[in-house]
């Protein structure tokens, strides 16, 4: 590793530790946004903020070519940390009343496409041709990418050949992994208001108890997937959360649930999300609620598709960077993304992958015992800890690499 190379990544490693200690939440990324920009102005990139909001678009042109799009998001979400790292965050939003962490890595995706756009720039004369790299506000509630296209994102920056773009996950450092086709799932985030009558906890009968609903209630829905779609098909209803009270003694007026679809077709998609609306609102005329359930729809996110064409070719390139043996095969991922949202309003084809952050001995060790789930934690948990050199370096590898696949070589 030359001199240049070592310093740039040891200067990566530290903003990666400032953005993990210092997250911020959806429409809320000022810091970091602030951060990338001046980051990648310093290396030449004209460079626009508040796009959409709070995102950053750095473009730059360098000769005749293909536009290549790259990005990443920056948002954090409403999760303590207890990784015990000495970067760990201790941020709390105030408006929302939680505490903060980048518990799925997008500090990980800003950093590395960071270094992403610094290589492109030192290797400049070998290729030919438009980057575009995209720092996307507010994944995490599935309005950023759309808030971008809103703001005239393809209108005034162009178009692109291919959008590019990759996440961390919890397998085994310097791998990636990725599939053709519907690879992570549609998301329909719903926010449910079940509407009881409060009252006195000594005189229930006088009561419509809102929490006793909500009780029924989930666990009715949890039988959607398994007695209302079928084996052959795809889906995940998950309740994330379920608010109701204050106080032991008083029966509060209404219970509140978080409730997230997960699906790989337009008619399993509809099934569950009416089977949803089925089932709270027959569970609320059962316990005589006056009242229906309010439903409303927080997120609505398309199915992630990598176009086979295009991905066998940014395969291609991973491979070569990262060796054939580095780059997995896995199967549709039922999480979601909205960077579909790019790709399908620029008219392009999306390449998107996982790359690895999780140290190899334990992910085979877990393996081994079968205890993955138990022993290696996911995004979104609160002990989400990727390593962050291998990773940052596997990262911005990969990013690269796809890039300059898609971009005109000079000879």
């Amino acid at each position: 590793m030359n001199t240049r190379v070592a310093r740039i990544n040891a200067d990566l490693v530290a903003l990666y530790r400032d953005l993990h200690a210092h997250p911020e939440l959806s429409f809320a990324e000022h810091r970091t946004a602030g951060i990338a920009a001046r980051r990648a102005r310093a290396l030449g990139f004209e460079v626009t903020e508040g796009v959409g909001g709070t995102g950053v678009v750095a473009r730059l042109v360098n000769g005749p070519g293909p536009t290549v799009l790259l990005r990443a998001d920056m948002d954090g979400l409403p999760v303590r940390e207890q990784t015990g790292l000495a970067y760990a965050s201790t941020a709390f939003d105030p408006e929302c009343g939680e505490p903060v962490m980048h518990a799925c890595g997008h500090d990980m995706h800003t950093v590395c496409l960071l270094g992403a756009l610094d290589a492109l720039v030192q290797a400049r004369a070998r290729w030919s041709g438009t980057v575009v790299a995209v720092f996307q506000p507010a994944e995490e509630v599935g309005r950023g990418a759309q808030a971008m296209v809103d703001d005239g994102l393809f209108e005034r920056f162009g178009k692109p050949e291919i959008v590019l773009a990759q996440h961390v996950l919890p397998i085994a450092v310097g791998t990636v992994a990725t599939h053709p086709g519907p690879f992570l799932a549609a998301n329909d985030s719903l926010r449910i208001t079940l509407h009881g009558r409060g009252g006195h906890g000594s005189r229930p009968e006088t009561t419509v108890d809102p929490i006793v609903m909500a009780a029924a209630a989930v666990l009715r829905l949890q039988t959607i997937v398994s007695r209302e779609v079928a084996a052959t098909d795809r889906a995940v209803v998950t309740i994330g959360s379920l608010h109701a009270g204050a106080k032991e003694n008083i029966i509060a007026d209404e219970a509140v649930l978080g409730v997230s679809v997960r699906t790989y077709s337009t008619e399993v998609r509809d099934r569950v999300v009416e089977a949803v609306r089925r089932i709270v609102c027959a569970e609320a005329a059962a316990s005589g609620a006056d009242r229906a359930p309010t439903i409303e729809l927080l997120m609505r996110l398309p199915v992630t598709v990598n176009d086979p064409v295009a991905l066998d070719k940014t395969r291609g390139a991973l491979s070569n960077a990262l060796g054939a043996e580095r780059v997995l095969n896995i199967a549709a991922f039922p999480a979601s993304e909205d960077v579909g949202i790019l790709a399908e309003a620029a008219g392009a084809p999306l390449s998107f992958w996982f790359f690895g952050g999780a140290d190899p001995a334990k992910v085979a060790a877990a393996q081994e015992n079968g205890t993955v789930e138990r022993d290696i934690p996911m995004n979104h948990s609160p002990y989400f800890a990727p390593l962050a050199e291998p990773a940052i370096d596997c990262g911005v590898t990969a990013l690269t690499a796809a890039a300059f696949a898609w971009l005109d070589s000079n000879p």
